[in-house]
């Protein structure tokens, strides 16, 4: 039976990759980005290939908490249920790194939007739904300063700092809901993948996109991925690992996640 399945950041890279197969398998992908012209290109080109499921579009710039709140309004307000959740949109290295609200965009788009948009959208999720969060294996300890917008870091330590609060978010949230609700899984892709964050951040071309799109289907709909709610796999080695030392302490993971909701409520 089609699923729907929403997937942050889906107009180029792995999302645009793993949205290619979902909709190639007749699923019902709503599909989201930035750029209005850019993601109704996407949708068209999409709608063209065999088979394709039904596809929706979403516009929203995930670094403004305030847009990623009306996405979630958006998307509750057309579907009484939400199978799968992608938060695949992430960011790098950009020329303005401080959003208006004050945060580093790296923790603002890849830790604290996805958390907002998941606790949003966990009403249309059921037991039997996924979350599947967009990690990497670039992990570092988290300063809370830092994801409170209150000291800069360089580009990198910032992405990888942003990376291990989600996936710490990922586990603690799991560890609340139990078997209430959705299985939440924090992922590494595979490393250097050939998306645009990487060839913009590091100069290279990178790896093939689609071992990073097929763990990302894997995730979202396979059987081997339903008891693992919490965890965290490492796709460079094909297999569940443990994340930094600081992703299996539960007194940080609640901290971090103390913190991300003060930001929300703020």
């Amino acid at each position: 039976m089609p699923k729907t399945i929403l997937i942050t950041g889906s107009t180029d890279g792995i999302g645009l990759e793993t949205a290619k197969l979902l909709v190639s398998a007749g699923h019902h992908v709503l599909l989201h980005g930035r750029n209005p012209a850019k993601l109704a290109a996407v949708q068209a080109a999409l709608e063209a290939l065999p088979g394709a499921g039904a596809i929706e579009s979403y516009v929203a710039d995930l670094s403004r908490m305030a847009e990623v709140e009306r996405l979630a309004q958006e998307v509750s307000e057309a579907h009484p249920r939400l199978d799968v959740l992608i938060n695949n949109a992430g960011i790098f290295k950009v020329a303005d790194a401080t959003t208006p609200e004050g945060f580093d965009v790296r923790f603002a788009v890849n830790t604290i939007a996805p958390y907002l948009l998941t606790t949003k959208l966990l009403p249309l999720m059921s037991p039997d739904g996924r979350v599947v969060n967009l990690s990497s294996a670039a992990q570092a300890p988290v300063d809370l300063k830092a994801l409170q917008g209150q000291r800069k870091l360089p580009a990198m330590d910032a992405y990888a700092q942003s990376k291990l609060a989600l996936t710490m978010w990922s586990r603690h949230m799991a560890e609340e809901l139990k078997d209430k609700g959705p299985v939440i899984i924090a992922i590494n892709p595979g490393s250097m993948l050939g998306s645009k964050m990487v060839k913009e951040g590091f100069g290279v071309a990178g790896g093939d996109l689609a071992i990073g799109a097929s763990i990302l289907v894997r995730a979202a709909l396979d059987a081997e991925f339903a008891p693992a709610s919490g965890r965290y796999f490492d796709n460079d080695n094909d297999r569940f690992a443990s994340p930094h030392p600081d992703g299996l302490d539960d007194g940080k993971c609640a901290e971090v996640v103390r913190v991300i909701e003060s930001l929300i409520k703020a």
